[in-house]
């Protein structure tokens, strides 16, 4: 049975944990606000230049742009893994290596070799696990406000690397922002770019309507210069998702980490004052029968 200086120890370090824990989810929410702000903001622009792309492209045809056409024959493909830089944060890592792992073992299956960029140190470190092939690797900008130039860096590599035939497709792993509770795992294709579907028709719109974008040049020259950037607005996109979902797992994860502290410290206090009681009684009985030893 633990003495009561070992009981009064624990809760001694219980609540300095519970500080740091308490600590960490103000850090993370503080964070998480300016992260959402971000995200919620870019959005709306991803979408609407998804949607114009998506117009020029169906027009154009799939033979405008090589980054259109899809490879008849796949004979290596690309993943870039977005993960954090620092744990803490509940399964937020875990579900995003699954979902990565699932992908790889599925293309190592039909012997189609796997190569990585990894944005984050948890997923270069499964990568390096697996003895994948790391292609390149961004560490320590999840955690922060992640730039714009980071993406367009890394989507410029893509996109090099799918026109000199190094990889035949290139698809993204990300956490997708839902709500503060809930971060969805996300697996999709980059490269080559995916048909965008159409947006749903306003009231009294006519059956296969599209908008008409007037352009200059023309629409196939324009999608020389709008397809590599869409692969780096898209990829930027999932980098702020996954930085806002990164924010509110661990937010959500030590305010569960603080609940503990506080159900562990309930109880080891019960378990401190039990433990009193029973020294005292013990005390008692020790006193009552030495003076009955002594009145004997």
């Amino acid at each position: 049975m633990a003495t009561l200086k070992d009981v009064k120890n624990k809760i001694k370090a219980v609540r300095k944990t519970r500080q740091i824990t308490k600590a960490m989810n103000m850090v993370a929410a503080s964070k998480l606000r300016g992260a959402q702000e971000r995200m919620e903001s870019f959005r709306p622009y991803a979408r609407k230049f998804a949607e114009v792309l998506g117009h020029l492209a169906a027009r154009a045809g799939e033979g405008a742009h090589p980054l259109l056409a899809p490879r008849e024959e796949i004979r290596a493909v690309h993943l870039v893994l977005c993960t954090s830089d620092r744990g803490l944060c509940g399964g937020f890592n875990t579900n995003l290596i699954e979902k990565a792992q699932a992908f790889y073992r599925e293309k190592k299956a039909a012997g189609i070799p796997c190569s990585f960029t990894a944005f984050g140190r948890k997923g270069r470190n499964w990568c390096r696990k697996m003895n994948a092939e790391i292609e390149s690797e961004h560490l320590g900008i999840m955690g922060t406000a992640v730039k714009f130039g980071e993406a367009q860096g890394a989507a410029r590599t893509l996109v090099e690397g799918y026109l000199a035939e190094r990889y035949d497709q290139v698809w993204i792993v990300y956490a997708e922002f839902l709500t503060v509770a809930r971060q969805a795992p996300v697996l999709r294709p980059l490269l080559p770019v995916p048909p965008i579907e159409q947006v749903a028709r306003e009231p009294g719109a006519y059956e296969g309507w599209l908008p008409e974008h007037l352009c200059e040049p023309s629409a196939a020259a324009l999608l020389g210069e709008m397809l590599p950037r869409n692969v780096s607005v898209q990829l930027y996109r999932a980098l702020l998702e996954t930085s806002a979902s990164e924010h509110a797992a661990r937010m959500l994860a030590m305010d569960n980490a603080t609940k503990a502290c506080n159900d562990m410290i309930h109880n080891l206090t019960l378990a401190y004052n039990k433990a009193r009681q029973a020294a005292i009684t013990a005390e008692l009985m020790d006193i009552v029968g030495g003076a009955e030893a002594l009145k004997g």
